[in-house]
């Protein structure tokens, strides 16, 4: 099972909001015993309350945070600093997501943690990384994908759109679980911890080889005018005439025959490889496709071999079949480790545990 993956390894993390907490779930998903450690006011995400925008404990911060145990350190403190001394000499892992220095000045640089655990796997998870000119600017999501090119062409003609969830927030969570992982083994062989910089927006830089290749064979990627962000009519999104949408994705030539044998329209099948924007085929295309709702093309092209798929909406997503079976969606939303083993899904988690700082210690010590 994944719950036994990382079992035995013990990881503190020192990270808030999303990025840093989800690559800690993602570890403690898969065994690590994870301790997650706040300032005496909490993370800020507890009263960042989107979910519900009312006033009280947000609930994502608890859903994130599933499956660890949380404990208040003030680091600022003679008796916080004793206290995370103690729990880094018996960590395997540390995960951070302090600003560059921030870390430093509060006496636990990479010398400093180096000495305290010579095979302690330090990973420093930030927004643009620990050099470079933007190293100590304030950023977002949105930001850093600015920053990669790869908002300048989602969205339509006229203006970017911003992708949701934050593909820059999850996406260094995920480079962040990869290096630590690719970091233990190497311990198991060599016997030496890391110190990996992780940056978001490299995270999402590395997702950019598609559009950068292009670019530089001389054909820059338009937004709304390439095969893969809304260029193309075989791989698109139409709005159905009880404001719902279908996704097609009918690269393939067989698959886009299929499509328009469904919609009995032979007449495009030869029109698939215009040149892009298609702005005549994809309005051919609208149109029929606005004439009926959405559970009509459900009913005419669910069976079909052409990659569709309807547009669901959040509310729809847990009762959905295809989720059903895969048994991720636990109640309240939160999703379980995306990975089943051995032919078994995922277990559940244990709900977010507070603790004090002297059990932690005793836990581990």
């Amino acid at each position: 099972m994944p719950s036994e993956f990382l079992k035995g390894f013990r990881v503190l993390d020192l990270s808030q909001f999303l990025p840093g907490p989800y690559a800690t779930q993602m570890l403690a998903d898969m065994g690590a015993d994870v301790l997650k450690i706040e300032p005496p006011r909490g993370d800020p995400m507890r009263g960042l309350n989107p979910v519900t925008n009312e006033r009280g404990p947000a609930p994502f911060h608890a859903a994130v945070n599933a499956g660890k145990r949380v404990v208040a350190i003030d680091l600022k403190s003679d008796t916080g600093r004793d206290g995370f001394a103690k729990l880094v000499k018996a960590s395997d892992v540390l995960l951070e997501s302090y600003r560059p220095g921030v870390f430093e000045r509060l006496g636990f640089g990479r010398d400093c943690l180096r000495e305290l655990n010579p095979r302690l796997v330090h990973c420093a998870l930030s927004g643009f990384g620990q050099t470079g000119p933007l190293r100590l600017r304030a950023g977002h999501d949105i930001n850093y994908v600015a920053m990669t090119g790869g908002l300048g062409v989602t969205g339509t003609k006229d203006n970017p759109v911003t992708a949701f969830p934050p593909i820059a927030d999850y996406g260094g969570a995920l480079q962040a679980v990869a290096a630590i992982t690719g970091a233990l083994l190497g311990r198991e062989r060599d016997g030496e911890g890391a110190y990996l910089d992780v940056a978001m927006a490299d995270a999402v830089l590395a997702w950019q080889a598609y559009g950068l290749t292009q670019a530089n064979a001389g054909r820059v990627p338009a937004r709304g005018g390439d095969l893969l962000n809304g260029g193309a009519a075989c791989y698109q999104i139409y709005a159905t005439q009880d404001g719902g949408f279908i996704s097609l994705g009918a690269i393939e030539e067989v698959f886009w025959q299929n499509f328009c044998r469904a919609l009995d329209r032979d007449d495009w099948t030869s029109r698939q490889m215009e040149p892009m924007p298609q702005t005549q085929l994809i309005t051919e295309v609208a149109e029929v496709v606005a004439g009926h709702s959405r559970n009509h093309w459900d009913d005419v092209l669910g069976d079909v071999d052409c990659c569709y798929h309807p547009v669901l909406d959040y509310s729809e997503v847990p009762d959905w079949p295809q989720v059903v079976d895969r048994g991720l969606v636990e109640d309240g939303g939160s999703i379980r480790f995306p990975v089943w083993t051995d032919g078994r899904p995922p277990p559940g988690r244990t709900p977010m545990q507070e603790v004090s700082l002297a059990d932690a210690i005793a836990a581990w010590t």
